[in-house]
């Protein structure tokens, strides 16, 4: 007997999703190789980027009686 369908479905579509995250480091890292770092004024600070994430993942969750 074979794995559960709904096992199968859900091993598939994490294959899928690490496939689609690898895809997109392997095109950064392709980017830096070829034309550098960006300069420090082109970049956001580390600390906005957190912010913005946190706000992101609040608005998305129910407040909290």
């Amino acid at each position: 007997m074979g794995p559960h369908p709904r096992t199968s479905r859900f091993v598939r579509a994490y294959a899928a999703k690490t496939r689609e995250n690898a895809d997109q480091l392997a095109a950064v890292l392709e980017d830096i190789a070829t034309n550098g770092l960006p300069s420090v004024e082109d970049c956001t600070p580390w600390e906005e980027l957190r912010e913005a994430h946190l706000a992101r993942v609040a608005s998305q969750r129910p407040a909290v009686a």
